[in-house]
């Protein structure tokens, strides 16, 4: 694990956020405190850090945002801020508020996703850029303005209930279900933003409900919010651990509540929006036809501007190559061409297993390419062997009256050196292929 520290706290002193930071840096999140406004805008210029944790008590504590985003732009930072002044700030002031500090398992689970996202909004940015710069700019698509939905799975309650009126009254569309099977149903005809499930007497239904949307591919990535009747009812590392997205207890204001559900409900749809634009490049005329991957061109025109954000960002960046490799079963299978046959059904598959913010080419007939932007070498390696143990899962057909062929990889990583080429990257990573251990 890296001892570079990834949060910067901003506190006046350790009342508020203190036993939260302890409980960051156990769970491998390693925190750096500033006193200060002043001393945070110099920490942000002395390291590369990922998230803000901000004590909204703190004088100009909201004018200071801008202060520290303008410090490391054009990286973003997200913000999370926490402290009862939070409630009354201007929408978007931070990208979370909490009145009181939330359990660490919870915050780090925000904070990853923040992370991620605010990687993957700069991803967006460059992208389009290569893009433009080839004669082809990436069509942009039209945000969703609808309401939020929001479903509201459980038995009616009163608590649950002015939780519903409180997030009707904030704009959101909220479908109220009664049973998980009525709750699956209406997950399953028609797109949700967030949901809110009922803890009640039993947890029972709400677990149930939270593990199926975990189990299912098109429902993973909505976050699910358990409101319990009490307090301290249930283990509450071991929710967070099971996927849930915030736990509130039915003594925390219905207000709070809905604000927290709402809050989660636009970063869910901003992520999709996200997502759609990237994915909006595999149908431009200047990817690969048969896979939708990045032809070596557009890889490469991409790779140098990747690079240079890197720089200019202060974050890392890794190349994964990953290359067929000349197995017996691989090689019958290309006398044939059933190999051929095979790869642009590989191609998909890799650009679906890679994180949004990643980009894929394929370099030759059976060769791929991954740049993993904010990626350390070790984590891109990890990243591409699950690639290829998933694919080297898969049967493909080999032809009438022959056994279907599986297919391995040779895997090559490298991550950026200072003042390295982008070239120079890729040459490192392509000569370090080998079969993973």
């Amino acid at each position: 694990m890296s001892s570079d520290p990834r949060i910067l706290v901003v506190a006046p002193d350790d009342d508020l956020i203190g036993p939260l930071c302890k409980g960051l840096d156990a769970l491998g999140w390693r925190t750096v405190t500033a006193r200060s406004l002043a001393a945070a805008v110099q920490v942000l210029i002395d390291w590369p850090l990922e998230t803000v944790i901000l004590d909204g008590r703190m004088p100009g504590a909201e004018d200071g945002i801008a202060a520290m985003r303008q410090t490391v732009a054009p990286r973003r930072l997200p913000v999370l801020a926490i402290g009862p002044e939070t409630a009354l700030w201007a929408p978007g002031s931070a990208e979370i508020t909490m009145t009181q500090p939330p359990h660490a398992a919870q915050a780090a689970l925000r904070l990853e996703h923040l992370a991620r996202s605010a990687i993957a909004e700069e991803e967006v940015v460059l992208r389009e850029a290569t893009f433009a710069a080839r004669g082809q700019p990436l069509p942009v698509p039209e945000p969703d303005d609808a309401p939020l939905r929001v479903l509201a799975a459980g038995k009616p309650d009163r608590h649950f209930l002015a939780l519903s009126n409180a997030l009707a009254e904030r704009g959101c569309e909220v479908v109220a279900a009664p049973t998980p099977y009525t709750a699956f149903d209406y997950l399953h005809e028609r797109p949700f933003d967030a949901a809110v499930l009922w803890g009640g007497e039993d947890h029972a239904p709400a677990l149930s409900i939270a593990s199926g949307m975990k189990r299912n591919t098109r429902l993973y990535h909505i976050p699910a919010v358990l409101y319990l009747r009490g307090a301290a009812e249930i283990n509450l590392a071991e929710l967070y651990n099971r996927g849930f997205a915030d736990v509130a207890a039915a003594d925390t204001p219905e207000d709070e509540t809905a604000e927290r559900v709402s809050a989660l409900a636009r970063a869910h749809r901003r992520h999709l929006a996200i997502r759609k634009a990237l994915e909006s490049a595999r149908g431009s005329g200047l990817t690969d036809p048969a896979t939708g991957l990045f032809t070596p061109p557009l890889f490469a025109s991409h790779l140098a501007r990747v690079a240079e954000g890197a720089r200019l960002r202060r974050r890392p960046l890794s190349i994964a190559v990953l290359r067929v490799a000349d197995t017996e079963p691989v090689a019958e299978a290309r006398k044939d061409g059933w190999l051929d046959r095979a790869l642009p059904q590989i191609g998909a598959m890799v650009s679906r297993l890679i994180r949004t913010e990643d980009t894929a080419a394929r370099l030759s007939a059976d060769v791929f390419a991954l740049a993993l932007p904010a990626t350390r070498g070790p984590s891109a390696r990890i990243a591409a062997d699950r690639i290829a143990a998933v694919i080297g899962c898969t049967a493909f057909d080999a032809g009438p009256d022959r056994s279907p062929f599986v297919v391995e990889f040779e895997v090559g990583v490298a991550e950026i050196q200072p003042g390295e080429s982008p070239a120079a990257l890729l040459e490192r990573a392509s000569a370090d292929v080998r079969r993973p251990a």
